[in-house]
């Protein structure tokens, strides 16, 4: 640490500009009085030009007289800065040099210095493995910020300022953030986190803090909110994605990494193979894993399927045979709609195709059999609808039964939904009409999905799902999924293949965290 704050005058930066003899606080004067004050103090020691001072303070509008007016103001600060000064007697702390003007200040009397000085040590004793020494220094030194630095003075010099004192500040932040999540105390640190990320929404290390502290608490899903809202919003404000490091994070989080968790024994700083370093050096991220549309079943129980489950298959199988494969493609292209699926979308413009070059290849002036031409048309329309129907037989009805929590997304999103349900809806979680900014397993939020959406539920007539919305509307939003049988929507028990999709975001919740 360099000296102690003396006697002398001292001056503040970090927020309004003001200056202090002892413990009186000095009228600094007129606004470009101020600002020739803050240029000299923010090169404190260093000679600063006549022609730079004009610059800063005036911009592209510099007086005529820019020479003159410059040394007013100098002769204004020495009579505040040093009032029994001699008129005509040479200034001792701001002193006119061949190089421009120079004003002396002492180490440690302005709150900048002060700033530099507590994080430089900081890094230090970090770098000497003095953790908890270490974070003392960085609270000390961002407890020196009163406001915005400079506040009160404008121009395009102290915007690039301002802009960079920030950002050593956030530094700062990020630097005390990260070793208070080393020493494990992520209880503690976790408020203090809400209110920083706020001001700072797209410093992704910061980001990184919270999501890992979060995690370490024991709030996965809240870990995995944050992550989607910083990349909502990074993508929404710059258009990019998060860096490699935070989408690493994410995947850490996703898979349960144990290496993410604190050490069990008190405060001691963590491995460095087991936190996220400061710079946010975490090993290079492995591939992308994507969610296929089709997601197959999962080994567990055997699926069972009912009477009405072989109606539908039957049903269904018949269409392109009794068409004479002319529904086929049609059929096949419902279905990949209804699934969103780019597989069966294929499958049904193959099948479109295949019937109508058949259809084309037939002689259509005759009702026999007259060629070769003749007979491969037949051939390739007959074998179309024989092949879809098999097709359609086996995926229709859709097989949704999988083993209990096999489903990590639905798992996520049921969590989202439960703790943080405002989140769940700005996420656009059970609602597969909208943009998918969320993947949730395919579930869909009885409070909220339009009846199109619900009348696609396996299990669910038209006629129920009128009445869902009808109900919803008039007597307000489920509770639990068996109000649906508590309302006479459906049996008690609610059929397996409806329960496992559906997922209530309670509406009061929400109206409840926008008043908090």
């Amino acid at each position: 640490m360099q000296g102690a704050v003396d006697d002398s005058v001292r001056f503040d930066l970090l927020g309004p500009l003001r200056a202090f003899d002892g413990q009186r606080e000095l009228d600094l004067g007129p606004a470009k009085q101020r600002a020739v004050l803050a240029i000299l103090l923010l090169a404190a020691n260093r000679p600063v030009p006549t022609s730079r001072i004009i610059d800063a303070v005036w911009g592209d509008e510099p007086p005529a007289n820019g020479t003159n007016v410059v040394q007013k103001y100098v002769a204004g600060l020495r009579r505040v800065l040093e009032p029994e000064r001699a008129p005509r007697a040479a200034g001792l702390l701001l002193t006119l040099t061949e190089a421009g003007y120079r004003l002396s200040v002492a180490p440690g009397n302005s709150d900048l210095d002060l700033f530099t000085s507590h994080v430089r040590e900081a890094r230090q004793l970090r770098g000497a493995g003095r953790l908890a020494e270490a974070a003392a220094e960085l609270q000390t030194a961002l407890s020196l910020w009163r406001a915005e630095p400079l506040a009160g003075l404008t121009g395009s010099y102290f915007e690039a300022t301002r802009a960079r004192l920030t950002a050593d500040r956030a530094a700062a932040v990020e630097d005390w953030a990260q070793l208070e999540l080393e020493q494990g105390h992520q209880q503690s640190l976790l408020p203090e986190l809400s209110r920083l990320v706020a001001e700072f929404p797209l410093h992704e290390r910061l980001r990184g803090v919270q999501m890992h502290a979060l995690y370490r608490a024991g709030r996965q899903a809240e870990a995995l909110a944050t992550y989607r809202e910083a990349r909502t919003r990074l993508v929404s404000t710059h258009g990019v994605e998060p860096g490699s490091a935070l989408q690493h994070l994410h995947q850490q989080i996703l898979q349960n990494d144990p290496t993410l968790i604190a050490p069990q024994s008190g405060p001691a700083p963590t491995p460095a193979s087991q936190a996220a370093p400061a710079a946010f050096g975490w090993p290079a991220p492995p591939p992308p894993q994507y969610w296929s549309p089709e997601v197959p079943v999962q080994a567990g129980e055997p699926e069972t399927l009912k009477w009405q489950d072989w109606a539908v298959k039957f049903a269904a199988a018949a269409v392109p045979i009794i068409s004479v494969g002319m529904l086929a493609g049609p059929l096949v292209g419902i279905l990949a709609i209804r699934r969103r699926s780019v597989q069966l979308g294929a499958a049904a413009v193959g099948y479109l195709a295949a019937t109508v070059t058949g259809a084309l290849l037939i002689d259509t002036s005759s009702d026999e059999i007259t060629s070769d031409t003749d007979g491969l048309g037949v051939a390739l329309v007959i074998a179309t609808a024989l092949i879809c129907a098999i097709h359609v037989g086996v995926i229709v009805p859709r097989r949704t039964q999988r083993a209990p929590g096999l489903d990590p997304r639905r798992q996520y999103a049921r969590q989202l939904a439960a703790e943080h349900p405002q989140i769940a809806r700005q996420l656009g979680i059970g609602r597969p009409d909208l943009p998918n900014q969320f993947e949730d397993g395919g579930l869909i939020d009885i409070n909220d999905a339009p009846e199109p959406v619900l009348r696609r539920l396996p299990g669910v007539s038209a006629e129920q799902a009128a009445l869902i919305v009808a109900d919803r509307t008039h007597r307000g939003p489920f509770r639990s999924v068996e109000d649906l049988s508590a309302r006479g929507l459906f049996p008690s028990p609610i059929p397996p293949q409806v329960a496992e999709v559906l997922l209530i975001i309670r509406v009061e919740d929400t109206v409840d965290e926008d008043r908090r």
